[in-house]
């Protein structure tokens, strides 16, 4: 019998053991990677240095003490870096910069120390370098659909992180580089619904209202899934949720409509 160490060294493993091939045929750290500067004190003198300059506008000053600090392995300094390269904020853009920060992150996430007040941005590393690993980076990162399954289920097991559920999901819905399985992408959206996250509760609104992959018809509790979808999401990004309620409300009973009323109330009841 596999003891749990062991098996928790496997798990950890087969979601990091890609990772660390890449750092050996690749970069290991970004290009422009800075050179150690007494200046900057302490990683978290830094980091707290970038961040302060970063609130004011001074990104111009910000940058190389975030530097220094993500060089030093401060998650946070490597994770905010990573978001202004991904949104190109104060920043050019630049998706393999943010991956290889976000990268950082997770390579050097401790299991065994936990990620403690860090916790949602080791969490969100996972899922970035899930949606990077899923897509492929043009020329510089190819595609590779089982590692980003790993990074999902990692962190949607071991953080119980929304994104990550709903992507797993994504995936095992649409047999995206997996077997397909409808009813466990269908309990992976339900967790995901349930904590609020809108696109899980549009689509398994949907399914249930439909009755469709194999799940019971049941149109009120879809329609409650879609309306309170609704109210979290933006009409322009998220047009396709507002007319999946449409849709449904058009075909709904009076009988539909009521009862979902009283399912939202009662499912936004247990949020007080």
């Amino acid at each position: 019998m596999m003891g749990r160490g062991v098996a928790r060294l496997v798990l950890v493993c087969a979601v990091f053991a890609p990772a660390a091939a890449l750092a050996l045929d690749g970069s290991p750290t970004p290009n422009d990677a800075p050179i150690a500067d007494s200046r900057f004190g302490t990683a978290q003198q830094a980091f707290r240095r970038g961040v302060e300059a970063y609130r004011s506008g001074d990104v111009e000053q910000s940058v190389p003490a975030l530097k220094y600090a993500a060089e030093a392995g401060h998650p946070l300094a490597q994770w905010k870096l990573a978001k202004m390269y991904a949104d190109g904020d104060g920043v050019p853009h630049d998706d393999f910069k943010a991956y290889q920060y976000f990268l950082r992150v997770v390579e050097n996430f401790d299991e065994e120390s936990g990620a403690g007040r860090d916790r949602s941005v080791v969490s969100n590393a996972f899922v970035a370098c899930g949606v990077y690993a899923l897509k492929g980076i043009a020329a510089r990162l190819r595609p590779d659909p089982q590692r980003a399954f790993d990074l999902f289920r990692f962190a949607a097991t071991n953080f119980g992180d929304a994104n990550a559920q709903y992507h797993l999901a994504r995936m095992l819905l649409d047999g995206t580089g997996v077997a397909r399985n409808a009813q466990q992408g269908a309990r992976w959206l339900s967790l995901a619904a349930e904590k609020g996250h809108a696109s899980a509760q549009a689509l398994l609104g949907r399914m249930l209202f439909n009755g469709q992959d194999g799940l019971a018809r049941q149109r009120a509790r879809g329609l409650m899934w879609l309306e309170l979808a609704m109210r979290r999401a933006d009409p322009v990004k998220d047009k396709w949720i507002f007319d999946a309620h449409g849709e449904a409300t058009a075909l709904a009973s009076d009988f539909d409509r009521d009862a979902s009323k009283v399912y939202a109330q009662r499912f936004e009841a247990r949020g007080d």
